[in-house]
């Protein structure tokens, strides 16, 4: 692993994958505190000659600006492009993408749902679209390039890669072949001359062709053979391999593989219209058989259901008595030794956890204490106070890295876990119960952050006062809150009976008081009060 961050900011944290020509890393960008991907080309793998190496560093940064060009929800957003002299790497710094490859599903055994199939093809169209129209030609579209993400929607990788490395200009490989898969490259390409959006069309019906019956076009064989049967050779009709495909979904895989580009579909748009009716309909069910492989995501679900607010997060698992009885259970048999390597791990990841929080390094905070929080609860139980300890510390670092969401599902379950431990109106249960209606009013769910804030303000002041430092925040919340929802005569009265507990529990130079002061000035000159 590289010992210094790339460009001052970009840090490799573990690699993802390797190539012939670079590799690919999960990273971290220090300044903005999020995950990255770095994708690195090693320029001495594809350039022969110094003059070539910097023909190549001048297309790298040119193809990477046109990349970034391309803006859709199924291109990875391009962050930056970086040369990194000491590293004598090429790096494109790009959004982390968790998803899994189309290879994992293509199967001769278990032919992929025709709707799935379809649904995947018509994402990879309508993301060529937008290619397309900048223009971007992928060059190098196959089955390990596409993911699909846990809620269904496909991301088209690598856009740009083959163009900062083709070889129809300037022949930049040692050997002069052409930049591509052999098992998906339009004759056209392994001819070396023009590509042109036509050429990604060939490059979708083979994967489309592979998707629906779980093999390539041309099948296995060495990188000569496979070159020259997409020249010459005719690929197999779908129906003779598989007898459910439509035959209008056949012919349109015939006509994506059409040998000249001239002959194929004239754009990508009109591949899609001819895809559409074998999408579901908006509102209509999956059928029985139509769900993909177990546990896949599914690519239906976006033509299903258009436009539907996202699904509500669960990043923690609802804990349960049997599940913690387990959880103690497997931590009454550890061994003296492991338990004690185990408190060793604990505290090296409170020792990080804190050191990140003090960077603020949010984000990977989050994922530090994240790592350890299940091997931890299969240990010790998911109610263990270490457990929750831990989970309590992710909720706090990624809520304050600005994933309210995930944070909201989790300060609810650690809410009802402290409030089965110590009762509903434990200090724990108390604050976790604030910290996730603070969370609903960073995502816009006002009316509701504030019946909770008020009826968690109610238990403070009955176990506590009206002007503890617990009540005293949900004080201020509730009048800002109050103040942000278009209630500023609420706001105000609310405001200012607390700056004046505060003044005079706590004096004029308290944090709270000092903030409620400012904002009561301009409600003031706002609403003409004294």
């Amino acid at each position: 692993m590289p010992d210094r961050p790339i460009a001052g900011r970009y840090e490799l944290l573990e690699p993802l994958g390797h190539g012939g020509m670079g590799d690919v890393w999960r990273g971290y960008d220090a300044v903005l505190d999020r995950p990255v991907a770095v994708k690195r080309i090693r320029p001495q793998a594809v350039a022969a000659t110094p003059q070539l190496t910097e023909e190549l560093e001048r297309r790298f940064r040119r193809e990477a600006r046109v990349t970034a060009r391309v803006r859709h929800p199924g291109v990875p957003q391009v962050y930056d492009a970086v040369l990194d002299r000491g590293h004598e790497h090429l790096c494109l710094v790009m959004e982390l993408v968790e998803g899994v490859p189309l290879t994992r599903y293509v199967s001769e055994e278990r032919p992929l749902p025709v709707s799935w199939a379809v649904a995947v093809a018509a994402q990879v169209a309508t993301v060529l679209s937008y290619a397309h129209d900048v223009p971007v030609v992928h060059r190098d579209l196959k089955p390990s390039n596409v993911l699909v993400t846990r809620d269904g929607t496909v991301k088209v990788l690598d856009f740009g890669v083959a163009a900062i490395l083709r070889t129809d200009v300037t022949r930049l490989t040692a050997s002069g072949r052409p930049i591509g898969t052999h098992r998906y490259m339009a004759p056209e390409q392994v001819r070396g001359t023009r590509v042109s959006p036509r050429t990604d069309l060939y490059a979708l019906g083979c994967v489309l062709h592979e998707l629906l019956c779980g093999k390539p076009v041309f099948g296995a064989g060495s990188d000569f053979e496979l070159m020259e049967r997409h020249v010459r050779a005719a690929p197999t009709p779908l129906r003779r391999l598989r007898a459910d495909v439509p035959e209008e979904l056949e012919a349109l895989v015939l006509h994506l593989l059409r040998k000249a580009p001239e002959a194929r579909p004239v754009d990508v748009q009109e591949v899609y219209d001819r895809l559409v009716p074998f999408l579901p309909a908006p509102g209509e069910s999956s059928a029985l058989g139509e769900a993909g492989p177990p546990g896949a995501p599914d690519p239906t679900g976006l033509y299903r259901r258009p436009y539907a607010p996202r699904a509500r997060s669960q990043s923690l698992p609802r804990p349960a008595a049997d599940a913690a009885a387990a959880g103690q259970d497997a931590g009454q048999v550890m061994s003296p030794p492991d338990r004690e390597l185990l408190r060793a791990r604990l505290r090296e990841v409170d020792g990080q956890y804190i050191a990140l929080m003090a960077e603020e390094r949010y984000t990977q905070a989050a994922e530090v204490a994240g790592e350890m929080v299940e091997p931890l609860a299969r240990a010790l139980g998911a109610e263990n106070k270490a457990v929750l300890r831990l989970r309590r510390r992710r909720a706090i670092s990624r809520q304050l890295a600005g994933d309210h969401r995930a944070a909201l599902a989790e300060f609810e379950t650690l809410a009802e876990a402290y409030g089965r431990i110590n009762g509903p109106t434990g200090e724990e249960a108390r604050d976790c119960r604030a910290q996730a209606a603070r969370c609903r009013g960073e995502l816009g769910q006002v009316t509701e952050a504030l019946a909770e804030l008020k009826a968690v303000l109610d238990v403070e002041r009955a176990v506590e006062s009206d002007v503890s430092d617990a009540a005293v925040e949900l004080r201020r919340d509730i009048g800002m809150l109050l103040l942000g929802q278009g209630e500023p005569h609420e706001a105000l009265a609310c405001l200012e009976v607390l700056y004046e507990d505060v003044l005079l529990v706590h004096g004029p130079g308290h944090d709270v008081a000092e903030e409620v002061a400012e904002v009561l000035s301009m409600l003031r000159r706002e609403l003409g009060a004294g």
